[in-house]
């Protein structure tokens, strides 16, 4: 066997031991019946958040045998296949064996990592907002393409994506939106996203077509389960209602059913503008008890409060990752020096790269001036 294809195979098996170690594959069929015998019980829904839970952890257990018997096999498939294509002399099945290996290698690396999402709330479903920062009409492009771009990688993970709130540029684009995505691992995938993101482009916008250079940030963090307790005193905020803006038309809200609530011991500001006054107040407060449990997270966890506070304003210095358009096509992250030249792909949403990137730095405990040297 070729010694890149034999790299490819040993890293492939090196994913699958962590896999199984992770699972801790020796009790993990006991325990999916135990949970099977559980899920059987004719009671188990007279406590409905008790039953959610139980069918999550089930879910999760399912899916990580199945990923690993899934690699596994695949593993065993691709191999017998280039050995009976180099018996053969059948060059394309060896070819699109070692293919479908590489392919594979990227798999079991990146399900690799996700065992690894072990954060206290990575698994937890998680909010996204986005804020135009420097450079006026081009930024709030700039942030609806970035709106466009988690929208796309969310959907194509089969997450579940939900507008709360949205304030329109004044000419074209989004001045900031908030969005909750749901799914598994959502907040432990997103959470690394949160910094200020970096264009540049020749801008559409310009007659004399020059270069500009445009700046949006992005915050991540995580929706607090119903199981943690967060106070939030009363006498501590102020909520507003006011009418919620658009792009106009038939569906423009004619009421003041928007909500703003801010916390006024730490200028926290959320809103929502669903069609629903009740439903907005039930939204922004579960979005500000979601921000101050992610402050307390960056308390406990000083590399996740470092890079909230590096993040600053949306400008020069504070970009964790730049998009260039022009003159030459480049998306590279400033933590772990991933790059790519497809611009296109980026956009459209392939961001796991980076992510796993940025998540593999975490979990090896560099710093970003290790990585710099690297």
């Amino acid at each position: 066997m070729r010694a890149d294809l034999q790299n490819s195979v040993d890293k492939i098996e090196k994913s699958l031991d962590l896999l199984r170690q992770r699972l801790d594959w020796e009790t993990a069929p006991h325990r999916l019946e135990e949970f099977n015998a559980m899920v059987e019980n004719p009671n188990l829904w007279n406590d409905p958040e008790a039953a959610q839970n139980l069918m999550r952890d089930r879910q999760m257990l399912v899916d990580a045998i199945e990923t690993y018997t899934s690699i596994k096999q695949d593993l065993a498939d691709n191999l017998e296949l280039i050995e009976l294509g180099e018996m053969e002399d059948d060059a394309e099945v060896v070819a699109e064996a070692e293919g479908a290996l590489k392919k594979l290698e990227e798999k079991a690396r990146v399900k690799e990592l996700e065992a690894l999402l072990d954060g206290e709330a990575d698994f937890n479903d998680t909010f996204l907002e986005i804020n135009a920062g420097a450079g006026g009409t081009e930024s709030c492009d700039w942030a609806n393409m970035l709106a466009r771009m988690y929208v796309r990688w969310a959907e194509k993970k089969g997450y579940k994506v939900e507008l709360q709130s949205e304030s329109a540029g004044e000419e074209v684009g989004i001045k900031s939106a908030a969005y909750k995505i749901s799914g598994p691992n959502a907040y432990g995938w997103l959470k690394s996203e949160s910094g200020v993101h970096r264009l540049v482009r020749i801008s559409p916008y310009d007659s004399a077509a020059k270069r500009h250079t445009s700046f949006s940030s992005i915050w991540v963090y995580p929706v607090v389960d119903d199981n943690i307790e967060i106070e939030v005193n009363a006498n501590d905020i102020r909520i507003d209602t006011y009418r919620s803006s658009g792009a106009g038309g038939q569906h423009v809200n004619t009421t003041d059913s928007a909500v703003r609530i801010t916390h006024h011991p730490t200028g926290i500001v959320v809103t929502s503008s669903e069609k629903s006054q009740h439903q907005n107040r039930d939204i922004a407060m579960k979005a500000l008890k979601s921000r101050l449990y992610q402050m307390e997270l960056d308390r406990r966890n000083a590399d996740i409060n470092a890079a909230h506070e590096a993040k600053g304003d949306a400008g020069w210095g504070n970009q964790i990752r730049s998009y260039v358009l022009q003159p030459y096509q480049m998306v590279k992250d400033l933590r772990t020096q991933h790059e790519t030249s497809d611009t296109k792909g980026v956009l459209d949403g392939d961001l796991d790269p980076f992510m796993a990137a940025t998540l593999a730095l975490n979990v090896s405990g560099k710093s970003r001036a290790d990585a710099q040297r690297d």
